[in-house]
């Protein structure tokens, strides 16, 4: 080729501003949209590019860097080393639909580059958004389903925290972590894994400690206590909900959740005058105190009216008060019947009314027990979770008693209830046995 000092090639880069930089990002990409194999990868050096925008070339490039500029440029490779038209002629037309989109996405990319120490709001609000969605939609969805998006979130969360390094992001990003971790927590014990349940429960609190933020730690306290009154260490669970009654900054919603745990903690190991001191204190209204993880996100976090009562009732259970337990049962149903069916959990009003029917045993009326059992069959499958699963036991225990075993009514129900925990995704895991003795005596 001719020693011409200045080539069409040259002018269609000077028409576009391109820099070295520029031209290379660009033929890497198309080398990337036609080529097959490992020339797919084909670049070109600052060197290269000088030559051949500067009219230096004795010999055409190379079959596949030919290809490539022809497809960048939509003019045949003779023509791009050749001398440019003549002024009167027009240029060579290119592709600005292409060029629109290959400059929107170098833009977005070098931003995000350029953005690389900090991450956008819009990326932490989707993520609370994302936590606060799963907490609150919790009672409805099945724990398997659960655990998996919550797991999810987590490690997105952790991701992003490692492409920040401002120190208020890293914080929400840490407290974000620990919910999902607490949520997974949740799933973990609903799916009968009480070993998982506890070491989860634990990181959560974890995250809580490092992010100096109390609710998360009293969150996770609960949860632990709960789950060692699950694993007939009652004792101990009375005192890890009292632990984390000392946290500071809670609400009046995470003082009534903790006092309810530990109330049925000592109702199990059968303290009687303590436990019910403790349910006087979950039934105080407070002082209007709220925060950040209870009241604010809520869902599995929160502990309303309906859910207190229902845990309430188990507990009057517990010290052998049917009254009490009748009229606890009586009052989450009432609420729960109160709400919309699409926010009404279904495992709440099932595990009322279990607790309503062994009231109902306790006091010797077999008939008003079975009445009020149909909402206990209509809770899936997928959400079974131990909780459940332990008053349904209870109420059949009660029904093998020599008071109501050769009751034809009593048998039925019975058998219904091994159906109903034989299919439930907690036993079907193998998980369905071990927790159910702490409701059982």
């Amino acid at each position: 080729m001719s020693q011409t000092t200045r080539t069409l090639l040259k002018v269609l880069v000077e028409q576009r501003g391109w820099r070295y930089v520029d031209f290379e990002r660009h033929f890497r990409r198309a080398a990337a949209e036609i080529l097959d194999g490992s020339a797919r990868n084909l670049t070109v050096s600052e060197s290269q590019f000088r030559r051949w925008t500067s009219g230096r070339v004795q010999t055409l490039p190379a079959p596949e860097a030919r290809q490539v500029l022809e497809h960048m440029f939509g003019v045949d490779s003779v023509s791009l080393f050749g001398p440019p038209p003549s002024p009167a002629l027009p240029a060579p037309a290119f592709n600005l639909e292409d060029e629109i989109s290959m400059t929107a996405h170098d833009a977005q990319r070098e931003a995000s580059a350029t953005a690389a120490e900090s991450i956008s709001d819009t990326t932490l609000d989707q993520l609370r958004e994302d936590v606060t969605t799963l907490a609150r939609g919790y009672s409805s969805t099945a724990a398997f389903d659960v655990w998996r998006r919550a797991k999810e979130l987590r490690e997105a969360a952790e991701t992003e925290r490692d492409r920040t390094q401002v120190p208020a992001q890293k914080q929400e990003l840490l407290i974000l972590a620990g919910q999902a971790c607490a949520l997974l927590a949740t799933a973990a014990f609903d799916l009968g894994s009480m070993d998982g349940a506890r070491r989860l429960s634990r990181a959560a609190a974890l995250y809580g400690e490092t992010a100096r933020f109390d609710p998360l730690r009293a969150f996770a306290g609960g949860t632990l206590a709960y789950i060692a009154y699950f694993q007939n260490q009652p004792a101990e669970g009375a005192r890890l909900a009292r632990r984390a009654q000392a946290f500071t900054g809670l609400g009046d919603v995470a003082r009534r959740r903790l006092a309810a745990i530990e109330a049925r903690a000592l109702g199990y190991v059968g303290d009687v005058p303590s436990a019910r001191r403790a349910l006087d204190v979950s039934r105080q209204e407070g002082s209007g105190l709220t925060d950040d993880l209870h009241d604010e996100v809520a869902g599995e976090f929160g502990f309303n009216a309906e859910r207190l009562a229902m845990s309430n009732s188990s507990t009057c259970l517990l010290i052998g008060d049917a009254e009490g337990a009748e009229a606890a049962a009586k009052r989450s149903l009432e609420l729960a019947a109160a709400k919309p069916a699409a926010v009404r959990s279904v495992k709440v009003v099932g595990g009322a009314a279990a607790d309503l029917a062994m009231a109902w045993l306790l006091r010797g009326d077999l008939d008003r027990a079975v009445e009020v059992m149909p909402p206990v069959w209509e809770v899936p499958r997928g959400l079974r979770s131990p909780g459940i699963l332990a008053r349904t036991a209870r109420v059949r225990r009660a029904l093998a008693g020599a008071q109501y075993r050769a009751a034809p009514r009593a048998i039925e129900v019975a058998e219904r209830i091994e159906d109903f925990t034989r299919v439930s995704d907690t036993h079907q895991l193998g998980h369905g046995a071990g927790p159910l003795a702490a409701l059982e005596g």
